[in-house]
């Protein structure tokens, strides 16, 4: 791992109308739109859908990392992210963020071990920590039949 603080730039680009093309060094272009709720076409990522879809990255990702750190044994994890905008003050933005996490540990896994995993990685996910939106998170854990 290398030493804190790390830096990622991303450059965005756009005209009067049509898309955004958003960048980064060595990754694939994105193309993005404002959201229909904003008078987008609402077929395009939006800087609002990939806020949202960061939290579920992140925790995915968190989980993972988790996980291998503690040995735990795991097939499967969704997390799906609803994002809350709202207008608060005359301001914008983000109010909540709901996970609903579903994971699947092998025949005989241990469930509870598994749901304090879940609540490590919801309180350390790095997107999660660094917006000012309310976050809760509901879990399931499945054994595999």
């Amino acid at each position: 791992m290398e030493p804190y603080p790390y830096r990622y730039k991303v450059e965005a680009t756009g005209a009067a109308n049509g898309v955004t093309r958003i960048s980064s060094t060595g990754l694939p272009t994105l193309e993005t739109a404002a959201p229909r709720q904003y008078g987008g076409p609402g077929n395009q990522w939006s800087p609002e859908c990939l806020l949202v879809g960061a939290a579920a990255d992140c925790f995915v990702l968190t989980f993972r990392a988790v996980a291998t750190a503690s040995a735990f044994a795991w097939r499967d994890l969704r997390c799906e992210v609803e994002g809350v905008l709202d207008r608060i003050e005359h301001v914008t933005r983000f109010t909540q963020l709901s996970l609903a996490v579903r994971l699947v540990i092998p025949s005989g896994g241990d469930a509870e071990r598994a749901q304090r995993l879940l609540e490590k990685a919801e309180k350390t996910c790095l997107v999660t920590n660094s917006l000012s939106a309310a976050v809760n998170m509901t879990c399931v854990v499945e054994s595999e039949p």
